[in-house]
């Protein structure tokens, strides 16, 4: 017997099936994972000095490509305003200071794993000039001249480099003549750009970054500081990739990271 309502069936059926994705999620045993979302990368964020940009630009790539779980999100800045950050809140996994001042401070604060702080590299502090100065600066006391009128000084409540010159300063006597002449800035690179375009007549800036541009910054001399200019990195405590945090720590004090630091300038820690 014919049955006139059967196509009206199917056509309800296929203007109701649900997509096959779905058909297969509906199918999936309660409280497991689309395959996809298990082969999904590690998120990794990486907190770092300033100065270390372009070392830990290679680096963080050099890292992914022996660990291709993880994908690395790096974070410059001063490593004071990097503390305050993660201070507040900020998911952030690793932290590379470029002082031993403000990693004290976030151990203090709770902030990393004191266990797994490590110190990997070392630099120097110089005095640079822009490229076509013809002033003669040969000693700090050399800044006391008045044809020096603007020197550019990472601000020291949160730059290391400005500590650091802060601390070369008092050293010599000098710190009350040379930071009225200070133009303060937040970090290392401002300080390297500001001497760059001629905008002071010299800054203090570490030995890394003056040799990023040698066609427009020269350096003047070596700056003698009172302590070492170390690096320490650590794993942040609030880390939610706690393995993968210690991984990039460990990768940074191996021979390949090593190496890349070397060759952007870098000492031996």
């Amino acid at each position: 017997m014919p049955k006139p309502w059967l196509p009206l069936l199917r056509l309800w059926n296929r203007l109701h099936r649900p997509p096959l994705l779905l058909a297969l999620a509906l199918l999936a045993p309660l409280g497991s994972a689309p395959a996809w979302a298990q082969t999904q990368p590690i998120q990794l964020t990486v907190s770092a000095a300033a100065s270390l940009t372009n070392a830990f630009n290679e680096i963080g790539t050099a890292f992914t490509a022996q660990n291709p779980d993880v994908r690395v999100a790096l974070n410059f800045g001063a490593s004071g305003a990097l503390l305050q950050q993660i201070d507040r809140g900020a998911p952030v996994d690793v932290f590379a200071s470029a002082d031993e001042f403000t990693m004290d401070l976030a151990q203090q604060r709770g902030l990393i794993v004191p266990a797994q702080r490590r110190d990997f590299t070392r630099n120097l502090l110089v005095l640079a000039v822009p490229a076509d100065s013809r002033l003669v600066l040969a000693s700090l006391a050399d800044l006391r001249q008045d044809a020096v009128r603007r020197v550019a000084i990472g601000n020291p409540a949160s730059v290391p480099v400005g500590r650091y010159t802060q601390a070369a300063l008092e050293a010599a006597g000098l710190w009350p003549a040379v930071s009225a002449k200070a133009i303060y800035t937040l970090n290392v690179r401002q300080s390297l750009n500001y001497v760059a375009r001629g905008e002071v007549e010299a800054a203090f800036v570490y030995a890394t970054d003056a040799d990023l541009m040698p066609e427009r910054v020269r350096v003047a001399f070596q700056v003698p500081t009172p302590k070492p200019i170390v690096y320490p990195i650590a794993p942040v405590a609030r880390s939610g990739q706690p393995a993968a945090a210690q991984r990039f720590v460990d990768f940074v004090l191996a021979p390949p990271a090593q190496a890349i630091l070397q060759r952007h300038g870098f000492l031996q820690p």
